[in-house]
Protein backbone atom coordinates (compact mmCIF):
# COMPACT_ATOMS: atom_id res chain seq x y z
CA UNK A 1 0.00 0.00 0.00
CA UNK A 2 1.44 3.35 -0.96
CA UNK A 3 1.46 6.11 1.65
CA UNK A 4 0.36 9.56 0.48
CA UNK A 5 0.69 12.80 2.36
CA UNK A 6 -2.14 14.73 3.96
CA UNK A 7 -3.36 17.52 1.71
CA UNK A 8 -3.07 15.55 -1.54
CA UNK A 9 -6.21 15.41 -3.68
CA UNK A 10 -8.13 12.22 -4.37
CA UNK A 11 -7.79 11.04 -7.97
CA UNK A 12 -11.15 9.23 -8.18
CA UNK A 13 -13.76 11.83 -9.22
CA UNK A 14 -16.61 9.46 -8.35
CA UNK A 15 -15.50 9.02 -4.73
CA UNK A 16 -17.96 10.70 -2.31
CA UNK A 17 -15.04 12.63 -0.80
CA UNK A 18 -13.67 13.78 -4.18
CA UNK A 19 -12.03 17.17 -3.83
CA UNK A 20 -11.42 16.83 -0.09
CA UNK A 21 -7.85 16.58 1.16
CA UNK A 22 -6.75 12.99 1.62
CA UNK A 23 -6.59 11.58 5.14
CA UNK A 24 -3.31 11.62 7.02
CA UNK A 25 -2.32 8.15 5.84
CA UNK A 26 0.97 8.08 7.72
CA UNK A 27 -0.94 7.93 11.01
CA UNK A 28 -4.38 6.60 10.08
CA UNK A 29 -3.60 3.69 7.73
CA UNK A 30 -2.72 0.51 9.64
CA UNK A 31 -2.74 -2.41 7.21
CA UNK A 32 0.26 -4.69 6.61
CA UNK A 33 3.24 -2.76 5.30
CA UNK A 34 2.02 0.68 6.37
CA UNK A 35 4.22 2.71 8.74
CA UNK A 36 1.63 2.85 11.54
CA UNK A 37 0.53 -0.73 11.00
CA UNK A 38 4.08 -1.97 11.35
CA UNK A 39 4.58 0.10 14.52
CA UNK A 40 1.43 -1.28 16.15
CA UNK A 41 2.47 -4.82 15.28
CA UNK A 42 5.56 -4.48 17.47
CA UNK A 43 3.39 -4.40 20.61
CA UNK A 44 1.05 -6.91 22.24
CA UNK A 45 -2.49 -5.94 21.22
CA UNK A 46 -5.77 -7.13 22.77
CA UNK A 47 -7.93 -8.87 20.18
CA UNK A 48 -11.00 -10.09 22.10
CA UNK A 49 -12.32 -10.87 25.57
CA UNK A 50 -11.59 -14.26 27.09
CA UNK A 51 -15.33 -14.71 27.60
CA UNK A 52 -15.82 -14.68 23.81
CA UNK A 53 -13.82 -17.89 23.41
CA UNK A 54 -16.22 -20.68 24.31
CA UNK A 55 -16.93 -23.84 22.34
CA UNK A 56 -16.72 -22.01 19.00
CA UNK A 57 -13.93 -20.10 17.23
CA UNK A 58 -14.27 -16.34 16.89
CA UNK A 59 -13.61 -14.50 13.62
CA UNK A 60 -11.66 -11.30 14.26
CA UNK A 61 -10.13 -8.63 12.06
CA UNK A 62 -7.03 -6.90 13.41
CA UNK A 63 -4.79 -4.40 11.58
CA UNK A 64 -6.34 -5.29 8.25
CA UNK A 65 -5.89 -9.05 8.66
CA UNK A 66 -8.66 -11.64 8.87
CA UNK A 67 -7.90 -13.97 11.78
CA UNK A 68 -9.62 -16.48 14.02
CA UNK A 69 -9.21 -16.78 17.78
CA UNK A 70 -10.07 -19.91 19.76
CA UNK A 71 -9.45 -21.82 22.94
CA UNK A 72 -8.71 -25.51 22.47
CA UNK A 73 -9.88 -28.22 24.85
CA UNK A 74 -6.52 -28.10 26.62
CA UNK A 75 -7.31 -24.48 27.57
CA UNK A 76 -4.73 -22.86 25.29
CA UNK A 77 -5.62 -19.77 23.25
CA UNK A 78 -4.63 -19.45 19.62
CA UNK A 79 -4.81 -16.78 16.94
CA UNK A 80 -4.53 -18.14 13.39
CA UNK A 81 -4.91 -16.79 9.88
CA UNK A 82 -8.61 -17.20 9.21
CA UNK A 83 -8.51 -19.10 5.92
CA UNK A 84 -7.39 -22.71 5.89
CA UNK A 85 -4.08 -23.12 4.07
CA UNK A 86 -5.45 -26.19 2.30
CA UNK A 87 -8.36 -24.78 0.27
CA UNK A 88 -9.23 -21.49 1.96
CA UNK A 89 -12.29 -22.42 4.03
CA UNK A 90 -12.76 -20.03 6.92
CA UNK A 91 -11.63 -21.49 10.22
CA UNK A 92 -14.43 -19.61 11.98
CA UNK A 93 -16.34 -22.79 11.01
CA UNK A 94 -13.57 -24.98 12.41
CA UNK A 95 -13.98 -27.67 15.03
CA UNK A 96 -12.16 -27.06 18.30
CA UNK A 97 -9.97 -30.03 19.18
CA UNK A 98 -8.04 -31.21 22.21
CA UNK A 99 -4.92 -29.61 20.77
CA UNK A 100 -5.70 -27.00 18.17
CA UNK A 101 -8.39 -26.23 15.61
CA UNK A 102 -9.63 -28.56 12.86
CA UNK A 103 -10.92 -27.31 9.50
CA UNK A 104 -14.49 -28.44 8.83
CA UNK A 105 -13.90 -29.02 5.11
CA UNK A 106 -11.21 -31.72 5.02
CA UNK A 107 -10.27 -32.17 8.67
CA UNK A 108 -6.84 -30.56 8.67
CA UNK A 109 -5.74 -29.91 12.26
CA UNK A 110 -3.75 -26.79 13.15
CA UNK A 111 -1.92 -26.27 16.44
CA UNK A 112 -1.95 -22.83 18.10
CA UNK A 113 1.50 -22.07 16.61
CA UNK A 114 0.41 -22.99 13.08
CA UNK A 115 1.97 -26.47 13.08
CA UNK A 116 -0.06 -28.82 10.87
CA UNK A 117 -0.76 -31.77 13.13
CA UNK A 118 -2.96 -33.82 10.82
CA UNK A 119 -3.95 -33.95 7.14
CA UNK A 120 -6.46 -36.83 7.30
CA UNK A 121 -7.14 -37.17 3.56
CA UNK A 122 -3.48 -37.53 2.66
CA UNK A 123 -1.79 -40.94 2.45
CA UNK A 124 0.18 -42.22 5.42
CA UNK A 125 3.69 -40.80 5.35
CA UNK A 126 2.77 -37.79 3.19
CA UNK A 127 5.38 -35.04 3.61
CA UNK A 128 2.78 -32.30 3.01
CA UNK A 129 2.16 -31.44 6.67
CA UNK A 130 5.89 -30.95 7.28
CA UNK A 131 6.48 -28.78 4.22
CA UNK A 132 4.95 -25.53 5.59
CA UNK A 133 3.09 -24.05 8.53
CA UNK A 134 -0.20 -22.25 8.75
CA UNK A 135 -0.10 -18.55 9.65
CA UNK A 136 -0.29 -18.03 13.41
CA UNK A 137 0.51 -15.34 15.96
CA UNK A 138 1.66 -15.70 19.58
CA UNK A 139 -1.31 -15.27 21.92
CA UNK A 140 -1.84 -15.05 25.65
CA UNK A 141 -4.51 -14.16 28.18
CA UNK A 142 -4.36 -11.61 30.94
CA UNK A 143 -7.19 -10.75 33.35
CA UNK A 144 -9.94 -11.57 30.87
CA UNK A 145 -8.40 -10.11 27.71
CA UNK A 146 -6.77 -12.11 24.91
CA UNK A 147 -3.64 -10.50 23.46
CA UNK A 148 -1.77 -11.29 20.24
CA UNK A 149 1.59 -10.22 18.87
CA UNK A 150 1.52 -9.64 15.10
CA UNK A 151 5.10 -8.43 14.58
CA UNK A 152 8.36 -10.09 13.50
CA UNK A 153 8.66 -13.49 15.24
CA UNK A 154 12.26 -12.87 16.25
CA UNK A 155 11.31 -9.64 18.07
CA UNK A 156 8.52 -10.69 20.47
CA UNK A 157 8.57 -8.02 23.20
CA UNK A 158 7.99 -8.55 26.93
CA UNK A 159 4.38 -8.44 28.05
CA UNK A 160 4.31 -5.39 30.33
CA UNK A 161 2.68 -5.62 33.75
CA UNK A 162 1.70 -2.10 34.78
CA UNK A 163 1.64 -0.83 38.35
CA UNK A 164 -2.02 0.15 38.00
CA UNK A 165 -2.97 -3.51 37.51
CA UNK A 166 -1.95 -4.36 41.06
CA UNK A 167 -2.31 -1.00 42.82
CA UNK A 168 -3.94 0.00 45.05
CA UNK A 169 -4.43 -3.12 47.14
CA UNK A 170 -7.73 -4.77 46.32
CA UNK A 171 -7.93 -3.33 42.80
CA UNK A 172 -10.20 -5.38 40.49
CA UNK A 173 -9.71 -5.38 36.71
CA UNK A 174 -12.88 -5.93 34.68
CA UNK A 175 -12.41 -6.33 30.89
CA UNK A 176 -14.61 -4.61 28.32
CA UNK A 177 -14.72 -3.72 24.63
CA UNK A 178 -16.41 -1.04 22.52
CA UNK A 179 -16.85 -1.13 18.73
CA UNK A 180 -16.25 2.06 16.70
CA UNK A 181 -17.03 2.33 12.98
CA UNK A 182 -14.27 4.88 12.40
CA UNK A 183 -10.51 5.23 12.28
CA UNK A 184 -8.55 4.34 15.40
CA UNK A 185 -6.75 7.67 15.79
CA UNK A 186 -9.80 9.86 16.29
CA UNK A 187 -10.69 7.62 19.24
CA UNK A 188 -7.15 7.59 20.61
CA UNK A 189 -6.84 11.39 20.29
CA UNK A 190 -9.45 11.69 23.04
CA UNK A 191 -7.05 10.67 25.81
CA UNK A 192 -5.06 13.90 25.31
CA UNK A 193 -8.12 16.17 24.94
CA UNK A 194 -9.07 17.19 28.50
CA UNK A 195 -11.10 20.22 27.42
CA UNK A 196 -13.80 18.11 25.77
CA UNK A 197 -14.76 16.81 29.23
CA UNK A 198 -15.89 20.28 30.31
CA UNK A 199 -18.09 20.80 27.27
CA UNK A 200 -19.28 17.38 26.04
CA UNK A 201 -19.59 15.79 29.49
CA UNK A 202 -20.98 18.75 31.43
CA UNK A 203 -21.87 22.00 29.67
CA UNK A 204 -23.50 20.95 26.40
CA UNK A 205 -26.40 18.84 27.69
CA UNK A 206 -26.54 16.96 31.00
CA UNK A 207 -23.89 16.14 33.60
CA UNK A 208 -22.43 12.89 32.28
CA UNK A 209 -19.68 12.44 34.89
CA UNK A 210 -19.67 15.03 37.71
CA UNK A 211 -20.39 18.76 37.86
CA UNK A 212 -16.74 19.45 38.64
CA UNK A 213 -15.75 18.38 35.12
CA UNK A 214 -17.69 21.41 33.85
CA UNK A 215 -14.89 23.75 34.96
CA UNK A 216 -12.62 24.30 31.93
CA UNK A 217 -9.12 23.26 33.05
CA UNK A 218 -5.91 25.27 32.86
CA UNK A 219 -3.75 23.10 30.62
CA UNK A 220 -0.17 22.00 30.41
CA UNK A 221 1.54 18.84 29.18
CA UNK A 222 4.63 16.84 30.10
CA UNK A 223 6.66 14.09 28.46
CA UNK A 224 7.07 10.95 30.56
CA UNK A 225 9.23 7.87 29.92
CA UNK A 226 6.58 6.01 27.93
CA UNK A 227 4.45 8.79 26.47
CA UNK A 228 2.66 11.96 27.45
CA UNK A 229 0.54 13.24 30.34
CA UNK A 230 -1.66 16.28 30.47
CA UNK A 231 -1.79 18.58 33.48
CA UNK A 232 -5.33 19.84 33.97
CA UNK A 233 -5.84 22.30 36.83
CA UNK A 234 -9.34 23.21 38.01
CA UNK A 235 -10.52 25.53 40.76
CA UNK A 236 -13.38 23.84 42.65
CA UNK A 237 -14.30 26.26 45.46
CA UNK A 238 -11.54 26.22 48.05
CA UNK A 239 -9.96 23.15 46.47
CA UNK A 240 -7.56 22.74 43.57
CA UNK A 241 -7.98 19.66 41.40
CA UNK A 242 -4.95 18.62 39.32
CA UNK A 243 -5.76 15.77 36.95
CA UNK A 244 -3.64 13.95 34.39
CA UNK A 245 -4.45 11.23 31.89
CA UNK A 246 -1.54 9.25 30.44
CA UNK A 247 -1.10 8.38 26.75
CA UNK A 248 1.25 5.43 26.35
CA UNK A 249 2.74 4.97 22.89
CA UNK A 250 1.55 3.85 20.54
CA UNK A 251 -2.16 3.17 21.22
CA UNK A 252 -2.71 2.79 24.96
CA UNK A 253 -4.25 5.23 27.41
CA UNK A 254 -4.86 5.55 31.15
CA UNK A 255 -7.73 7.62 32.54
CA UNK A 256 -8.17 8.92 36.08
CA UNK A 257 -11.25 8.69 38.33
CA UNK A 258 -14.46 9.06 36.34
CA UNK A 259 -16.60 10.24 39.26
CA UNK A 260 -14.22 12.70 40.95
CA UNK A 261 -16.04 15.69 42.51
CA UNK A 262 -12.93 17.37 43.99
CA UNK A 263 -14.91 18.34 47.09
CA UNK A 264 -12.46 16.73 49.51
CA UNK A 265 -8.69 16.37 49.75
CA UNK A 266 -7.10 13.44 47.94
CA UNK A 267 -3.36 13.56 47.74
CA UNK A 268 -2.93 10.87 45.10
CA UNK A 269 -5.28 8.48 43.31
CA UNK A 270 -4.60 6.59 40.11
CA UNK A 271 -6.23 4.80 37.21
CA UNK A 272 -9.90 3.99 36.69
CA UNK A 273 -9.68 3.03 33.01
CA UNK A 274 -6.95 1.33 30.97
CA UNK A 275 -7.64 1.12 27.24
CA UNK A 276 -6.10 0.18 23.91
CA UNK A 277 -7.51 1.49 20.64
CA UNK A 278 -6.94 -1.40 18.22
CA UNK A 279 -7.62 -0.92 14.50
CA UNK A 280 -9.65 -3.58 12.75
CA UNK A 281 -8.91 -1.78 9.50
CA UNK A 282 -8.62 1.85 8.49
CA UNK A 283 -12.29 2.69 9.13
CA UNK A 284 -13.15 0.45 12.09
CA UNK A 285 -11.59 -0.13 15.49
CA UNK A 286 -12.17 -1.66 18.90
CA UNK A 287 -11.51 -0.10 22.26
CA UNK A 288 -10.39 -2.91 24.53
CA UNK A 289 -9.65 -2.26 28.14
CA UNK A 290 -9.99 -2.73 31.86
CA UNK A 291 -12.24 -0.83 34.19
CA UNK A 292 -10.53 -0.52 37.58
CA UNK A 293 -12.76 -0.98 40.60
CA UNK A 294 -11.43 0.07 43.99
CA UNK A 295 -12.39 2.41 46.81
CA UNK A 296 -9.65 4.85 45.91
CA UNK A 297 -10.97 5.90 42.50
CA UNK A 298 -14.66 5.27 43.24
CA UNK A 299 -15.30 5.64 46.99
CA UNK A 300 -19.06 6.09 46.46
CA UNK A 301 -19.37 2.90 44.41
CA UNK A 302 -20.91 4.59 41.36
CA UNK A 303 -19.35 2.17 38.86
CA UNK A 304 -21.11 -1.04 37.83
CA UNK A 305 -18.94 -4.08 37.14
CA UNK A 306 -21.85 -6.04 35.66
CA UNK A 307 -22.23 -3.44 32.87
CA UNK A 308 -18.70 -4.04 31.57
CA UNK A 309 -18.26 -6.66 28.87
CA UNK A 310 -18.47 -7.19 25.12
CA UNK A 311 -19.29 -3.84 23.46
CA UNK A 312 -20.39 -2.50 26.83
CA UNK A 313 -18.97 -0.31 29.58
CA UNK A 314 -20.49 1.35 32.62
CA UNK A 315 -20.36 5.08 31.87
CA UNK A 316 -22.43 7.26 29.61
CA UNK A 317 -22.11 7.71 25.86
CA UNK A 318 -19.39 5.16 25.11
CA UNK A 319 -21.24 2.86 22.68
CA UNK A 320 -23.46 3.21 19.63
CA UNK A 321 -26.42 1.37 21.10
CA UNK A 322 -28.68 4.34 21.79
CA UNK A 323 -31.39 5.59 19.43
CA UNK A 324 -30.20 8.22 16.95
CA UNK A 325 -32.45 10.95 18.35
CA UNK A 326 -31.23 10.22 21.88
CA UNK A 327 -27.63 10.56 20.73
CA UNK A 328 -28.45 13.84 19.01
CA UNK A 329 -30.01 15.27 22.16
CA UNK A 330 -27.16 14.18 24.41
CA UNK A 331 -24.09 13.10 22.45
CA UNK A 332 -21.35 11.12 24.15
CA UNK A 333 -17.74 10.33 23.29
CA UNK A 334 -18.79 7.64 20.80
CA UNK A 335 -20.97 10.03 18.81
CA UNK A 336 -18.42 12.85 18.82
CA UNK A 337 -15.61 10.58 17.66
CA UNK A 338 -17.40 8.40 15.11
CA UNK A 339 -19.04 11.43 13.47
CA UNK A 340 -15.66 12.91 12.47
CA UNK A 341 -15.99 10.89 9.21
CA UNK A 342 -14.84 7.26 8.74
CA UNK A 343 -11.31 8.72 8.75
CA UNK A 344 -10.91 12.21 10.22
CA UNK A 345 -9.41 14.68 7.73
CA UNK A 346 -6.66 16.44 9.66
CA UNK A 347 -6.05 18.95 6.84
CA UNK A 348 -9.55 20.37 7.40
CA UNK A 349 -9.10 20.91 11.15
CA UNK A 350 -8.52 24.36 12.66
CA UNK A 351 -6.64 23.52 15.85
CA UNK A 352 -6.42 25.87 18.81
CA UNK A 353 -4.40 26.20 21.99
CA UNK A 354 -6.55 23.61 23.78
CA UNK A 355 -5.52 21.03 21.15
CA UNK A 356 -1.88 21.03 22.25
CA UNK A 357 -2.18 17.52 23.67
CA UNK A 358 -3.67 16.11 20.48
CA UNK A 359 -0.97 17.83 18.41
CA UNK A 360 1.76 16.52 20.73
CA UNK A 361 0.42 12.96 20.64
CA UNK A 362 0.23 12.95 16.85
CA UNK A 363 3.76 14.37 16.69
CA UNK A 364 5.04 11.58 18.94
CA UNK A 365 3.32 8.97 16.77
CA UNK A 366 4.77 10.51 13.60
CA UNK A 367 8.23 10.51 15.14
CA UNK A 368 7.74 6.86 16.07
CA UNK A 369 6.72 5.67 12.59
CA UNK A 370 9.63 7.66 11.13
CA UNK A 371 11.98 6.00 13.63
CA UNK A 372 12.95 9.32 15.16
CA UNK A 373 11.92 7.87 18.53
CA UNK A 374 11.57 4.25 19.64
CA UNK A 375 8.66 3.60 22.02
CA UNK A 376 9.37 -0.13 21.97
CA UNK A 377 12.91 0.43 23.26
CA UNK A 378 11.47 2.68 25.96
CA UNK A 379 9.04 -0.03 27.02
CA UNK A 380 11.70 -2.75 27.01
CA UNK A 381 13.88 -0.56 29.24
CA UNK A 382 11.03 -0.37 31.74
CA UNK A 383 10.57 -4.15 31.68
CA UNK A 384 14.12 -5.03 32.69
CA UNK A 385 13.14 -5.91 36.25
CA UNK A 386 10.38 -8.01 37.77
CA UNK A 387 8.74 -4.86 39.13
CA UNK A 388 5.59 -3.46 37.48
CA UNK A 389 6.02 -0.66 34.94
CA UNK A 390 5.31 2.83 36.27
CA UNK A 391 2.31 4.70 34.92
CA UNK A 392 1.72 8.44 35.24
CA UNK A 393 -2.03 8.84 35.60
CA UNK A 394 -3.08 10.83 38.65
CA UNK A 395 -5.71 12.87 40.49
CA UNK A 396 -4.64 15.27 43.24
CA UNK A 397 -7.14 17.42 45.17
CA UNK A 398 -5.60 19.96 47.55
CA UNK A 399 -7.20 22.37 50.04
CA UNK A 400 -5.78 25.60 48.64
CA UNK A 401 -8.12 28.63 48.53
CA UNK A 402 -8.04 31.20 45.69
CA UNK A 403 -5.24 33.76 45.70
CA UNK A 404 -6.15 37.13 47.17
CA UNK A 405 -4.10 38.76 44.45
CA UNK A 406 -2.76 37.72 41.09
CA UNK A 407 -3.92 35.39 38.34
CA UNK A 408 -5.44 32.25 39.85
CA UNK A 409 -5.22 30.45 36.51
CA UNK A 410 -1.49 31.00 36.32
CA UNK A 411 -1.28 29.79 39.92
CA UNK A 412 -3.11 26.60 38.90
CA UNK A 413 -0.61 26.08 36.12
CA UNK A 414 2.30 26.42 38.55
CA UNK A 415 0.68 23.96 40.97
CA UNK A 416 0.24 21.49 38.16
CA UNK A 417 3.92 21.69 37.35
CA UNK A 418 4.77 21.04 41.00
CA UNK A 419 2.50 17.98 41.04
CA UNK A 420 4.08 16.47 37.92
CA UNK A 421 7.58 17.24 39.19
CA UNK A 422 6.75 15.22 42.30
CA UNK A 423 5.48 12.40 40.08
CA UNK A 424 8.77 12.31 38.21
CA UNK A 425 10.80 12.52 41.43
CA UNK A 426 9.15 9.26 42.54
CA UNK A 427 10.92 7.18 39.86
CA UNK A 428 13.17 5.42 42.37
CA UNK A 429 10.22 4.16 44.42
CA UNK A 430 7.86 1.28 43.68
CA UNK A 431 4.53 -0.04 44.86
CA UNK A 432 3.07 1.33 48.08
CA UNK A 433 6.36 3.06 48.86
CA UNK A 434 5.96 5.14 45.68
CA UNK A 435 2.34 5.95 46.46
CA UNK A 436 3.23 6.94 50.05
CA UNK A 437 6.02 9.18 48.75
CA UNK A 438 3.62 10.87 46.33
CA UNK A 439 1.01 11.44 49.02
CA UNK A 440 3.68 13.02 51.22
CA UNK A 441 4.91 15.28 48.42
CA UNK A 442 1.37 16.42 47.56
CA UNK A 443 0.74 17.21 51.21
CA UNK A 444 3.90 19.33 51.23
CA UNK A 445 2.76 21.17 48.09
CA UNK A 446 -0.58 21.86 49.76
CA UNK A 447 1.04 23.18 52.95
CA UNK A 448 3.45 25.41 51.03
CA UNK A 449 0.64 27.07 49.06
CA UNK A 450 -2.07 27.57 51.67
Amino acid sequence: MSVQTAGAERRNPDHPSAGLPLEDAELTHTGPGTPMGELLRKFWQPVCLSSELSDLPKAIRILGEDLVAFRDHAGRVGVLHRHCSHRGTSLEYGIIAENGLRCCYHGWLFDIDGTILETPGEPVGSPLSDSFRHGAYPAREFEGLVFAYLGPPEEVPPFPILDCYVEPAGNRLVPFSVWHPCNWLQVHDNVMDPVHAAFLHAQMSNIQLTESYGEVPVLDFADVPNGLVYIGGRRIGDHVWIKGNHAMLPNMGQTTALWETAHSVKYFTGVSLTKWIVPSDDTHCWMYGFRHFNEEVDPEGVGAEDECGVDSVDFFGQTGHRRYDESQREPGDWDAQVSQRPIAIHALEHLGTTDRGVVSLRRMLRQSVRRERDPLADLKAQCTSALPVHTYCYDTVLAIPPRAEGDDREFLRELGQQVVSALMDAEDYNGEERRAYLRQRMQQIEAANQ
